[in-house]
């Protein structure tokens, strides 16, 4: 069944089935990577270089963030020009999208090189494990121009209704990026580095054996001689600036996160703080691997004019999100020392109270978190870049900055209960976005 038929003429449920649960399962595949690569970084080669990788994360994901923002932002009118027929325009849109990815990848790889030293002093890192921060963030730079782009192509294959390869492809990514990454710790020794190194090269492989079907010709998406036009680039960073907005706001919030987590609890409290986020990747890629997943069928739905079934479609995204983040919260309040273990196995009695502690307060945030995240994928797969927007910079920016001054008296408890704080305010103007934008969600 060529993509038009399956986006247009496959039941919502049967929809969600092939489209949402590969895709899922493909970012689980990637989360369980990062879990791993946690665990190896924790385990082999100790506590410092687990909170010097969490203090570079966030730089780590600036990195990726632009050339996300021109991914996701050229798949909403890809896959609606595709929905339209207009197949020239939408081969136009992929070819220049990947030329400006690779571009922005070097500009942004050299400057987090040169600037990594500066950085890690600025979040009050110093000696050792200032010195492993930058080692970490410096490999990543380095090879920026070829694996920033993993993610855009992960979309077009989506687009192109190779969803089974997308599923695939992220796995073999995960395998191999993990197995690399054991071998340079475990059998050379090659320090914190040798972790980056091990997903770069993973990565970099991955984008070669994704972009060679596109190459050969045998998708529907096709590189053309790329026309850049003004209104087209307006077009695509419209539709990614949610994508964007939401991973460089939540890193601001992280990096201000972390040098209160310095200043209050040392690299302990970092290194809590990297649990949570750990898991917190593991719950919001599969998350965003469902709802994400089901875009492109959204997008070239609205696109055809055929509004009854991106609502029925969107449903499933709504009901998935809800069923799958409360079994999330059962989870966490069970087994909270089990998950802490799983990091720092051999942390002190005191450190694994407060982890448990930031786990439970942390966990309670995924009752309702679910529904931000659905809504915003939801408006920006109909090209509603505006409120989704809106909803991206409240969830990583304004609303957790606003509860870290309210709960500013309570130190690290506050900085525990601040997801779910922002959790349930995000939720609540996420429904008022639904509400106001009804009558057009609505057209029959």
């Amino acid at each position: 069944m060529d993509s038009h038929k399956f986006f247009t003429q496959t039941r919502p449920g049967r929809l969600f089935v092939t489209a949402a649960l590969p895709g899922a399962i493909g970012m689980f595949a990637s989360a369980l990577y990062q879990l791993a690569d946690g665990i190896f970084v924790g385990r082999i080669i100790g506590g410092t270089a687990f909170a010097a990788l969490n203090l570079a994360m966030p730089f780590v994901i600036i990195n990726f963030a632009l050339s996300d923002l021109i991914g996701v932002g050229s798949s909403v009118p890809i896959s609606i020009s595709l929905g339209q027929r207009r197949d020239k325009e939408a081969n136009n849109i992929f070819t220049c999208s990947c030329i400006m990815i690779v571009i922005i990848g070097i500009i942004i790889g050299a400057l987090l090189y040169a600037c990594a030293p500066a950085l890690m002093r600025f979040m009050g890192a110093d000696g050792e494990f200032a010195a492993l921060a930058v080692q970490y963030l410096r490999v990543y730079a380095i090879c920026s121009p070829l694996t920033t782009i993993v993610f855009a192509v992960d979309n077009y294959l989506r687009i192109c209704g190779r969803i089974k390869f997308s599923m695939v492809l992220n796995i073999i990514m995960s395998v191999l990026s993990a197995g690399l990454e054991f071998v340079f710790l475990f059998v050379f020794r090659w320090g914190i580095w040798g972790a980056a190194l091990g997903t770069c090269l993973g990565m970099m492989i991955c984008t070669v054996i994704a972009f060679v079907p596109f190459i050969g010709g045998r998708m529907r998406l096709r590189f053309y001689r790329p026309k850049f036009r003004a209104d087209m680039i307006k077009r695509i960073a419209a539709c990614g600036m949610p994508t964007f907005l939401n991973n460089i706001a939540g890193r601001v919030t992280s990096i201000v996160m972390n040098m209160l987590l310095v200043r209050w609890g040392g690299e302990s409290a970092v290194s809590v703080y990297g649990i949570l986020m750990y898991v917190d990747g593991i719950v919001q890629s599969l998350l965003y691997g469902m709802v994400d997943s089901l875009q492109p069928a959204i997008g070239y739905n609205w696109g055809a004019a055929l509004y009854k079934r991106v609502r029925a479609i969107g449903k499933y995204c709504f009901l998935a999100g809800a069923v799958f983040s409360w079994l999330v919260v059962a989870v966490i309040f069970m087994f909270p020392e089990l998950i802490t273990e799983l990091f720092m196995g051999g942390g002190s009695g005191g450190f694994m109270e407060e982890a448990v502690l930031a786990l439970r307060l942390f966990g309670t945030g995924y009752i309702i978190r679910w529904f931000a995240t659905s809504t915003q994928s939801f408006l920006l797969a109909v090209e509603k870049p505006i409120p989704a927007t809106l909803i991206s910079i409240s969830v990583a920016l304004v609303f957790p900055l606003l509860f870290i001054l309210v709960l500013w008296n309570l130190h690290l408890t506050g900085l525990w209960l601040n997801f779910a704080g922002t959790s349930f305010l995000s939720a609540a103007l996420a429904a008022f976005m639904l509400f106001k934008y009804r009558k057009e969600l609505l057209r029959e």
